[in-house]
């Protein structure tokens, strides 16, 4: 009976911590939690700028000025993943950061009114 009740007991525990696991789990495409996957990234700024190229809210200029930004980037974070330790956690947090800002700076120009219909 005492090999039953501690059987019993160890699976009480066991199906105790498996939700507990994985919560804790990243979610896919994440690396660790919050933190999105940096390929995913740049392809979906990419595809951003093009569909504002295609749509006609971003002109010439502006197209080649977030293109030129998303380049610079690209080269950083390939430099980051070159150095001795590779990416390290505050390298990831600048490229982060670097990313939110160019995002906003798509933003702003997708959203600022300045191509009045015309298409280059």
């Amino acid at each position: 009976m005492n090999k039953f009740a501690l059987m019993l007991a160890g699976l009480g525990i066991a199906a105790a911590t498996v939700p507990a696991t994985a919560m804790a789990a990243p979610a896919p495409g994440y690396a660790q939690a919050g933190w999105q996957n940096i390929n995913a990234r740049q392809a979906r700024l990419e595809s951003r700028i093009n569909q504002g190229i295609r749509s006609g809210a971003l002109n010439r200029n502006e197209a080649t000025r977030l293109r030129n930004e998303f380049r610079a980037l690209s080269r950083l974070e390939a430099q980051y993943r070159r150095s001795r330790p590779g990416l390290t956690l505050n390298e990831r947090r600048d490229l982060d950061r670097r990313f939110d800002a160019l995002s906003a700076r798509i933003r702003v120009q997708k959203n600022d009114r300045d191509h009045r219909g015309r298409r280059w």
